[in-house]
């Protein structure tokens, strides 16, 4: 089970996060990373020897999410997941956007993070990467940030999810919500304890009934709440460079047809072949 860390190892979690994405978007093996980048690190921290360790273990299995999961220790069941999402082939996960989340999450833990805060940058990592509730929602109960009374909110959240408003879920667990309340009802007690302070719950109210992400938004420009990082868009540019070049290979081939038929020496070969995807068609065929 992870432990609370202290800023500074939340500081070089950071710093090994951010040169991890920073040197595989370089093309660096992950392999040789991992074996250099411990000297780099503060030597008063785990964290050297956590990457020492993930270097080995990537060298055994072949990836890193085996490393995260076997040091619960110290590594987060959360930060488990991320990694082990940004693996899975079925996902269209990037392990940079990955990488970017747990540097931001350092960094807001460095900066002295709040449950609430967390929360909401957890939930919406998980929600906009659709990365799944079911494992996502457990993992982050496994953050000991989170006390008891957040760890059953969090298994109460995985059958609430979908039915229940996002924007309620926070107002409804409120400081906001009890003080309007006892407007009404001066001894009113919730059923449940509050968990979100009053600013969130204000925030929360006024995004009633809208899309989840506005009040994302919101209690990042209002209260400092991490921003999670959009998957990153594929370089349009080259995109439609590649698209250009298809339709170019496409006309080319249209206009020989074209002038074939328009000199009698058409190739009726060539007219059956027009329109095969090219893995289908012999190398000589293709122009």
């Amino acid at each position: 089970m992870a432990i609370l860390l202290n800023r500074e190892e939340w500081v070089e979690q950071a710093y090994f996060f951010r040169n991890l994405r920073e040197r595989l978007a370089q093309n660096m093996p992950a392999q040789e990373i991992l074996q250099r980048i411990d000297m780099e690190l503060l030597a008063s921290t785990r964290m050297p020897m956590a990457a020492q360790f993930l270097a080995a273990e990537m060298k055994h299995s072949g990836n890193l999410a085996s490393g995260f999961i076997r040091l619960s220790h110290y590594f987060t069941p959360f930060q488990g997941f991320v990694v082990a999402n940004a693996e899975a082939e079925n996902l269209r996960f990037a392990t940079e956007t990955a990488l970017t989340i747990l540097e931001k999450e350092a960094q807001y833990k460095a900066a002295g993070a709040s449950p609430s805060g967390l929360f909401v940058f957890q939930f919406e990592a998980i929600s906009r990467h659709r990365l799944g509730y079911d494992g996502g929602l457990p993992a982050m109960a496994g953050d000991p940030i989170y006390d008891e009374t957040w760890k059953q909110f969090l298994g109460d959240l995985r059958h609430q999810v979908g039915l229940i408003d996002f924007a309620d879920l926070v107002y409804l667990r409120s400081q906001a919500y009890l003080i309007d309340q006892r407007r009404s009802i001066a001894d009113y007690e919730p059923p449940l304890p509050g968990l979100f302070p009053e600013k969130e719950g204000r925030i929360a109210g006024a995004n009633r009934g809208r899309d989840p992400l506005y009040l994302f938004a919101a209690l990042q420009r209002q209260l400092g709440y991490p921003e999670v990082p959009r998957a990153k868009q594929e370089d349009s540019i080259a995109n439609t460079i590649a698209t250009l070049k298809a339709r170019q290979k496409e006309l080319e081939s249209r206009v020989k047809l074209l002038e074939g038929e328009m000199r009698g020496t058409l190739d009726l070969k060539a007219l059956k072949e027009f329109g095969k995807p090219e893995i289908l068609r012999p190398p000589e065929d293709i122009p």
